[in-house]
């Protein structure tokens, strides 16, 4: 069973950051350079996690046995950031590569696909125009990873399906004061930033730009995460 998510590769560079249509913490736009760095083609899914929780003797996903999240092509969800953070630790030791969780700026770099100024990663279309929407109709739960179209860089999921556990302290305010290389997120703070789409929140949380978050400790069944890698 393979237990290393498949990576890939994202060039360094500018993009802009943030949207003049979207919420005030998503303000101002601003110009961003990111170095290159290597992000999950998908979500960590249940198939990948159950690795993990076998080999550390961890306590499994909370939601690993309702059929509505327990397909192992699902994403994981329900991880608290701790516990995400505890994959890439894992993962790191057991390859000798430097896993981790994305910062929100390498997150929305990913997701736009080299779109710039568009809303989504396909483009300006609503989810609810589109065939898929990152949720299954038949369980009202998540889909099963991969299934829509891959973004410019060739990733899935990025704003459909669950929101992702980002590595940075959230603050509302941060891109008032944001770095203009590589930016961290805030130095402290009582919630973690997390990005992406969630199949309870389809049109909120699935433009690229917008922001949530969430304190670290809490289990959500609309929140996993995936990894990210440094060159």
């Amino acid at each position: 069973m393979k237990a290393i998510p498949e990576i890939v590769r994202i060039p360094e560079g500018y993009f802009l950051m943030g949207c003049d249509h979207g919420q005030a913490n998503e303000r101002p736009v601003h110009k961003i350079w990111i170095d290159s760095f290597g992000i999950g083609k998908l979500p960590v899914t249940n198939r990948v996690y159950a690795i993990f929780v076998e080999q550390t003797n961890r306590a499994p996903a909370p939601f690993s046995n309702d059929s509505k999240f327990s397909d192992p092509e699902l994403p994981v969800v329900g991880v608290t950031w701790d516990e995400a953070v505890a994959y890439c630790e894992w993962l790191s030791d057991r390859t000798r590569k430097v896993f981790r969780l994305p910062t929100e700026a390498e997150w929305e770099r990913a997701a736009r696909g080299g779109r710039e100024g568009e809303l989504y990663p396909w483009g300006d279309q609503a989810p609810e125009q589109r065939p898929y929407a990152g949720f299954d109709p038949a369980t009202g739960g998540p889909a099963r990873v991969g299934v829509n179209e891959p973004n410019g860089f060739g990733l899935y999921d990025m704003s459909e399906g669950v929101h992702e556990w980002c590595s940075d302290y959230y603050d509302y305010n941060y891109y008032s004061y944001s770095s203009e290389r590589n930016p961290p997120g805030a130095a402290s703070g009582q919630r973690r930033a997390s990005r992406g789409g969630s199949w309870r929140h389809q049109i909120k949380f699935s433009r690229c730009a917008a922001r949530s978050s969430l304190p670290p400790s809490f289990r959500y069944s609309d929140y996993g995460f995936r990894v990210a890698l440094t060159d």
